[in-house]
């Protein structure tokens, strides 16, 4: 692979001063990120950064798609950063995706990332900037917390329409946490989560990075979600569930976003079946798969690669042929 670098012209106007472009290969869940991003690697000489809400987690490995450590043929970054139930955020997560691109390029080397969280790959990449607090816990995030343990989400939710209507008609009920976190933007920062929710579309792009969405047709999305599942109860989902509790991370497992472990923990718990779980799994993964495909449908930067036949060294030589092209 010859070696490439990205023009001058196209670093003018960047905050993060790179030599190479970050490679995002984004798309939903069941699409081929994870081995279309590290076949990119290989060819590139680069590392990996999962950009993975749940990926984050130690001992939370099936449930959530990752990389077995045996097949990790470049290194990996993102991946088993705390304990379950640890705080984390995406303001975190941006720190951390920066430092791996700048310590990358400094070795002479590009970062691809894999990202199936949206909101941690625009983090990472975009001029976002997050209120204060958001980095670690806060007395306004306690607050509000301790009125939905006390109140319910619904309550906590009437108590944000109240104060700022235009933010929860944004925010679902059940979203919790971001209910949380309009009530820091409003105390904290001044500002409200509908006038950054505005501004989130036109937001300028922090870092140089090239976006790679991989495109599968909804039917065969949807086939290889429910084989993926099947796959992972059959690798040992319900046993590292039981790991889980036993260390008792109960509260991370039965999260609104824990998807894959709250269907199995209902089940251990005898709230339905092993296959009413499993059936719950396939069905809520269906809905966050759209909702991934929604989300990157929006950003123009991404350039769509047929992913349907699932032939991931095609998919990795027209990630690179555009790669060489623009970096030339």
């Amino acid at each position: 692979m010859p070696s490439v670098e990205y023009s001058a012209v196209e670093l003018e106007g960047f905050g993060l001063d790179l030599a190479h472009p970050v490679v995002c290969v984004v798309g939903p869940t069941a699409s081929g990120k994870t081995d279309v991003a590290q076949e990119v690697a290989m060819r590139l000489g680069a590392p990996v950064v999962s950009a993975d809400s749940m990926q984050i987690y130690r001992g939370m490995d099936i449930g959530t798609g990752k990389i077995a450590p045996a097949d990790r043929k470049v290194p990996h970054f993102g991946l088993d950063i705390c304990d379950p139930g640890e705080p984390y955020s995406a303001a975190l997560f941006q720190d951390y995706a920066r430092d791996c691109f700048k310590r990358a390029d400094d070795a002479g080397h590009p970062c691809v990332l894999a990202g199936g969280t949206g909101l941690y790959v625009r983090a990472a990449i975009d001029d976002y900037r997050f209120p204060r607090g958001e980095q670690t816990s806060n007395p306004v995030r306690e607050k509000y917390s301790a009125y939905l343990e006390a109140n319910g989400a619904d309550a906590l939710w009437a108590l944000l329409n109240n104060r700022d209507p235009e933010s929860a008609a944004l925010i679902h009920p059940n979203n919790t946490r971001r209910v949380v976190r309009a009530f820091e933007m409003l105390e904290l920062e001044g500002t409200t989560y509908a006038r950054q929710h505005e501004g989130f579309s036109h937001m300028a792009q922090f870092v140089p990075a090239l976006f790679f969405g991989l495109a599968v047709t909804p039917d065969v999305l949807n086939e290889r979600i429910n084989a993926r599942v099947d796959s992972m109860v059959a690798s040992g989902l319900v046993a590292e569930v039981e790991a889980l509790l036993a260390s008792g991370f109960e509260e991370a497992l039965t999260a609104r976003e824990a998807i894959g472990y709250k269907e199995i923990v209902a089940a251990l718990r005898g709230d339905c079946t092993l296959g009413e779980g499993i059936e719950q799994i396939k069905m809520a993964t269906r809905r966050y798969a759209k909702r991934q495909r929604t989300w990157w449908r929006k950003d123009a930067r991404v350039r769509w690669i047929d992913a349907d036949d699932a032939d991931v060294c095609r998919m990795a030589d027209e990630v690179l042929a555009v790669y060489c092209e623009r970096c030339s």
